[in-house]
């Protein structure tokens, strides 16, 4: 008996040891709650750095104590990291060291403009869409030159 509850006290400190060590937190290391929290990053867990295992599972610990509208913008924001290609994720990345170094009378105007783009519809927020500046150019037919009005009238004799 001693040796079971030896066993799951082992198993519940594990996480944390491996934390406090400062070791790269494996998946099968995490608590059956934070497996769940953290469930749309499974697939790419091997991919990350030891650096951002920690951070989520910091995150994964703050989840409980937030409301349920914060816990659902985790979600929300997880699920969307999750589908980003690894170089969308670093575009991502470099936009928000760039936001952070923004001085502090920006920031306000920043949110402002964030709100206001947020509030669109859909439709209209594709109008602001921009493809990344290393994009490849979109290529479009050419097309056939327009005749002004005065092209159309027959010419005098």
């Amino acid at each position: 008996m001693r040796g079971l509850i030896a066993a799951a006290l082992l198993a519940a400190l594990l996480p944390a040891a491996v934390l406090a060590s400062g070791k790269d937190p494996q998946w099968a290391s995490l608590t059956t709650d934070q497996q769940r929290i953290l469930a749309p990053l499974k697939r790419d867990w091997n991919r990350l750095t030891p650096e951002q295992r920690r951070k989520w599972i910091g995150v994964s610990k703050r989840y409980p104590r937030m409301t349920s509208i914060g816990q659902k913008r985790v979600q929300t924001r997880m699920q969307k990291w999750a589908e980003l290609t690894p170089r969308e994720r670093e575009q991502a990345r470099q936009r928000y060291r760039s936001i952070r170094t923004i001085g502090p009378g920006r920031e306000d105007e920043l949110r402002r403009q964030w709100a206001e783009y947020q509030a669109l519809r859909p439709e209209e927020r594709r109008m602001y869409d921009v493809p990344p500046s290393d994009a490849p150019p979109a290529k479009h037919k050419p097309r056939k030159p327009r005749r002004s009005p005065s092209q159309h009238l027959p010419t005098p004799p």
